[in-house]
């Protein structure tokens, strides 16, 4: 069954597929569309599905599509047919950008690579109308001592500033997960968010990040909301909290 799941989720992401898990009218003007674009931090364990179902449970009507492949960069997106025609074929409200991974918490690369190919998609964005919103992702658990950031929190304050600039000069919102991810590892350090490999995330790393986007789209507290992803109501609630807190500031 898993691995019937996994095919079905890569297919989805071959062909650039939407999907609705719950707008009854194809132009339902109480919808709110929202379109990922990324790689494999957005697709494993199917972040858009996962933000739908939670927005179902907040009583939102909403229409979720997603363009990743994994390890691809901004400037891949910028590039591809497939993603462009994917951002044009409806009116998206939001569309989630999610550089790799590394990128933005090198400074010479997110300078050469990330933030032209970020203003051109941001721009793009706002041409049909829609809100861009930064994807703000997870340090790996190690760091990335190669370039310097010798754990966890050294990288992960270097994508945030990597996120942040490019969000204060083109006026963008961000989704910050990365924030809400170390708040979790410092306050519940129980919970395990990353895969083995230190990289990707847990069911309970995808569900956090649905949670913070659930905070950002819809300005609402994600906390009390029924849908659990499988866990347990109490840890589902302590994500949700978190999530909260990061956003909206509400304990």
């Amino acid at each position: 069954m898993k691995r019937f799941l996994f095919l079905a989720i890569l297919l989805l992401i071959l062909c650039g597929c939407s999907f609705t898990p719950n707008c009854r009218e194809p132009q339902a003007t109480s919808c709110t569309r929202v379109l990922f674009i990324g790689n494999s931090y957005t697709f494993v364990n199917d972040l858009p599905n996962t933000f739908a179902k939670l927005a179902k449970s907040g009583r939102h009507q909403v229409e979720v599509g997603m363009s990743a492949q994994g390890g691809w960069r901004l400037v891949d997106h910028i590039q591809a047919p497939d993603t462009l025609n994917l951002l044009n074929s409806k009116k998206w409200d939001f569309v989630a950008l999610q550089e790799q991974s590394q990128i933005p918490s090198v400074q010479q690369i997110r300078n050469q690579e990330m933030y032209p190919a970020a203003r051109r998609l941001v721009q793009k964005i706002k041409d049909i109308g829609a809100t861009p919103v930064f994807f703000v992702t997870w340090a790996h658990r190690n760091g990335m001592p190669e370039n310097g950031m010798n754990n966890y929190e050294d990288m992960q304050a270097q994508i945030n500033s990597g996120y942040m600039s490019i969000a204060q000069e083109l006026k963008v919102p961000v989704a910050p997960v990365g924030s809400a991810w170390l708040t979790v590892l410092k306050e519940h350090p129980e919970f395990s968010l990353w895969q083995e490999d230190g990289s990707h995330p847990t069911e309970q790393g995808t569900y956090l990040a649905a949670c913070v986007f659930y905070a950002v789209i819809f300005h609402e507290s994600p906390s009390g909301l029924n849908y659990s992803a499988g866990m347990s109501r109490e840890n589902a609630k302590i994500l949700q909290t978190v999530a909260s807190k990061t956003v909206l500031n509400i304990p």
